[in-house]
């Protein structure tokens, strides 16, 4: 029950920590017309749900929770679908971003995604599929963080949008491999629910 309380707490810090950087982001992102920043202002918002669902879902029945975590797995692709619906649009006009806005505004996000990542470090054998969720999606953000910033130097270089472009169909990648592992623990969960349920499983 201590254990329970502690991924509570933990996740109701981590969310409200990710919709804060995901206005400040997303303002920058709209501002400087970037389609990486602005996937990942998106993904801010996916951890702030991922992150409220755990500590609104923590006490119910494994069933129960393997069905929230696959939901989980489709609101991290979220970020995915509007890095990729922005790319599409950006191919025809690929004008380049405020690179320092753009490095900046990335260097806070890492900032905390790791603070995040730590938290939820402590505690995410505890929840399942759903704390396995948001300690995925932290630990995969600081990895496009970093590739944003390392755009934003290519970007100051060569004044061009497309690395942008790159950058933001990346995250996408990034987004669709830890909503499939997300999937795979919620799946493996609803078959240990059946298999104490006395069900066959085939």
């Amino acid at each position: 029950m201590q254990q329970e309380q502690l991924l509570r707490t933990t996740v109701i810090w981590v969310a409200i920590l990710n919709f804060s950087y995901f206005i400040l982001e997303g303002i920058v992102a709209l501002t400087i017309g970037s389609v990486s920043l602005f996937a990942d202002s998106v993904d801010f918002f996916e951890d702030f749900a991922v992150n409220t669902l755990i500590a609104i879902a923590l006490g119910f029945s494994l069933r129960t929770r393997a069905i929230i975590g696959k939901i989980m797995s489709g609101i991290i692709l979220l970020p995915a679908i509007a890095a990729l619906v922005q790319a599409i649009i950006k191919f025809s006009h690929p004008t380049a971003p405020d690179p320092l806005r753009l490095m900046i505004t990335a260097g806070g996000a890492i900032v905390i995604n790791t603070v995040c990542v730590l938290l939820l470090a402590r505690c995410r054998n505890e929840g399942g599929s759903l704390s396995i969720a948001a300690f995925l999606a932290a630990r995969n953000d600081i990895a496009a963080n970093a590739a944003i910033i390392i755009m934003g130097i290519v970007t100051y270089y060569t004044l061009s949008g497309w690395p942008d472009i790159i950058v933001g169909l990346c995250i996408t990648a990034l987004n669709y491999s830890a909503a499939k592992e997300v999937w795979e623990a919620a799946t493996s969960e609803s078959l240990k629910a059946r298999a104490l349920a006395g069900e066959d499983i085939d």
